[in-house]
């Protein structure tokens, strides 16, 4: 019996080429300024900062208390009025004289100490006390936080609460930054239903974009998110060309197979140019990369597995790219195998698996059935095993390269 195959036009490519071809068409993104309250965590500061002044900008009380001479001594100080955190500097300070001072404001002229409260009594204009203070007790002198002149960020920094808590101390209002990619994400498919309604014959509730939003938004990107697409020429067209004329990025997952309503490589020709349609991954094979109105698409396919997979390799080192972070790779581990594996015959296989160190030897158990629609097989898992194509099985204690997955984020910068 002749078995009859349909061949697809699009080459089948290596997981390298395909990659090699992805740092081709996904290019970093501009620098830009924005106000300071809209620039996003994980965004990368494309210039240093240099401290246009003292932080603080004075000798500052840490504790509230009385401001004296350390010369003084242990002695009674008349009580000569008080300073409050943001009010201008009191008369200069004589021998025998004290100042009441809060925590963060300014010492008085010739006040070199602060004697905390509690170690002093106040009667009738006059403080006590029994502390020798030496020069510099309770004291931030000015500019011991940050020097005028000090670089504070250098170019490439990637900002976090704190970064930008030290551009507002510095009243950088509008720092210019590579920012995270716009992503638009299409989701398309006719057998999708609502999350909350009930599910008619031959329907799946839409998981996928779920998946990707989380993935997405946990990078710091933000992800606009259009409503199911339908199965349909002119539905996909317009998402798509709507999608490009907002986005830095646009995500599609479903639809790039070769079934009757698998539409969106021909309107990707139609609107751009397709740079590869099949990548010899598994699971992943019909995963794609086009260019549209010189927005970069890419395309995964449907299977929930198929689009974290397709994400950790392609989506998420494309957003890094975008946003100037030069370590764009997951971190890799070689492991040894606790049980037998069996990969694909054809393609380079990603398997989900439990890492964990055992006297000293790092061990992979992958999390059960491996088909591309078990989502449960990423439950849990902190790593994709990476199985070159072979006929043979992988035995117990064979080592394979496993990609660590719930490694923490290396931020070199380009």
């Amino acid at each position: 019996m002749t078995i009859f195959r349909t061949q697809s036009k699009y080459p089948m490519i290596s997981l390298e080429e395909a990659q090699r071809l992805l740092e081709e068409y996904i290019t970093p993104l501009p620098a830009r300024r924005l106000a300071l309250a809209e620039v996003p965590v994980g965004a990368v500061l494309a210039e240093p900062i240099t401290s246009p002044d003292a932080v603080p900008g004075f000798d500052a009380a840490t504790m509230d208390g009385y401001a004296v001479l350390a010369e003084d001594g242990a002695s009674r100080r008349r009580l000569a009025g008080a300073q409050r955190a943001g009010s201008a500097g009191a008369a200069a300070l004589e021998s025998g004289q004290c100042v009441r001072i809060m925590t963060g404001a300014p010492l008085p002229q010739g006040a070199d100490a602060v004697i905390p409260v509690e170690y002093t009594q106040e009667a009738d204009g006059w403080v006590i006390t029994e502390l020798t203070p030496q020069p510099g007790l309770n004291v931030r002198p000015a500019g011991s936080d940050i020097a005028q002149g000090q670089l504070a960020l250098p170019a490439g920094t990637r900002l976090g609460a704190a970064e930008i808590g030290v551009l507002a101390t510095l009243g950088i209002a509008r720092p210019r930054i590579y920012p995270q990619p716009r992503v638009t994400l299409l989701v398309t498919g006719d057998e999708l239903a609502a999350l909350d309604g009930p599910l008619a014959p031959g329907q799946i509730r839409d998981s996928n974009s779920y998946v990707l939003t989380a993935a997405i938004r946990n990078i710091g990107a933000p992800c606009e998110r259009l409503s199911v697409v339908e199965d349909t020429h002119e539905a996909l067209r317009a998402a798509i060309l709507t999608a490009a004329l907002r986005s830095d990025l646009i995500i599609s997952t479903g639809g790039v197979s070769m079934g009757t309503h698998d539409l969106v490589k021909p309107v990707l020709e139609e609107l751009g140019v397709v740079h590869f349609g099949r990548v010899a991954i598994k699971p992943g094979l019909p995963l794609t990369l086009a260019t549209v109105l010189r927005v970069p698409f890419i395309g995964l396919p449907g299977n929930p597995v198929s689009t974290l997979v397709g994400f950790e390799n392609f989506i998420r080192p494309a957003m890094r790219r975008m946003a100037h972070i030069s370590a764009r790779w997951r971190p890799q581990r070689t492991v040894k195998l606790a049980h037998a594996v069996r990969g694909d015959k054809r393609r380079l296989e990603f398997q989900r698996a439990i890492i964990s160190q055992e006297n000293g030897e790092w061990w992979a158990r992958t999390t059960g059935s491996q088909a591309s629609s078990r989502l449960l097989s990423l439950v849990g898992a902190n790593a994709l095993l990476r199985l070159p194509a072979s006929d043979q099985e992988y035995p117990a204690g064979s080592e394979v390269i496993a990609i660590l997955t719930d490694a923490p984020e290396q931020d070199t910068i380009a």
